[in-house]
């Protein structure tokens, strides 16, 4: 695997509606002052990999992030590609909803199928395989480019569009994807073959944060 870049996937820290447990998809919310300073002890987890490209979704939460690693990395004129492929999976109907108040009223069994599998509906929303037929060509196509150019990329998104790209990254299977978490505070450090195919991975941790999405 001559030169190839590295690729870091993070995911953003915590929002105004994750603070209050609400499933945020596609609205645009903010970054928590929490957020904000955990974001920047996440870009100094990550500090000795130069950066030569950033990548995050339209959401504010993922900019936000991003801005405050490479802030944290010293790295502010790192170009930044911005596109809602990579987009935080569209919660639909539930969009805004207390997840705690949900689970109560539709149950635990079903709640985690919705939260979890690989090819649930969702009602006027997005299943986990539709946000992994938008996320993994602009992977393919957009940011496996740049690493096979030998550019180390740092991408921030949202808890399922990364376990999407895990998913197509790591090889998992339908049934196995459900088991995959990707935690706030959490940077997944890949070198990838000439397919995009994980070839090694490290995870660097900031503290313990329960994950919403």
């Amino acid at each position: 695997m001559p030169n190839n870049g590295t690729l870091l996937i993070a995911r953003h820290h915590e929002s105004e509606w994750n603070r209050k447990g609400e499933w945020t998809g596609n609205r645009n919310i903010h970054l928590t002052d929490h957020g904000h300073i955990m974001s920047r002890e996440m870009g100094l987890q990550i500090k000795e990999f130069h950066i030569d490209q950033a990548v995050c979704s339209t959401q504010h939460r993922s900019h936000e992030t991003l801005l405050d690693m490479l802030s944290a990395m010293g790295q502010e004129g790192v170009p930044i590609l911005r596109s809602g492929a990579i987009n935080e999976r569209d919660y639909g109907d539930y969009t805004g909803k207390n997840k705690l108040a949900m689970k109560e009223l539709i149950g635990e069994v079903e709640y985690n199928r919705l939260h979890r599998e690989w090819d649930y509906p969702i009602p006027h929303g997005e299943s986990l395989k539709m946000v992994y037929e938008r996320s993994v060509p602009f992977y393919r196509e957009t940011v496996l480019p740049m690493l096979l150019e030998g550019k180390n990329v740092l991408m921030v998104s949202h808890g399922n569009t990364i376990r999407s790209l895990m998913k197509y990254i790591e090889s998992i299977s339908d049934e196995q994807i459900k088991d995959v978490e990707m935690l706030f505070g959490t940077i997944v450090i890949y070198d990838v073959d000439q397919e995009g195919k994980m070839v090694d991975k490290n995870i660097r941790f900031t503290e313990p944060y329960e994950s919403h999405h």
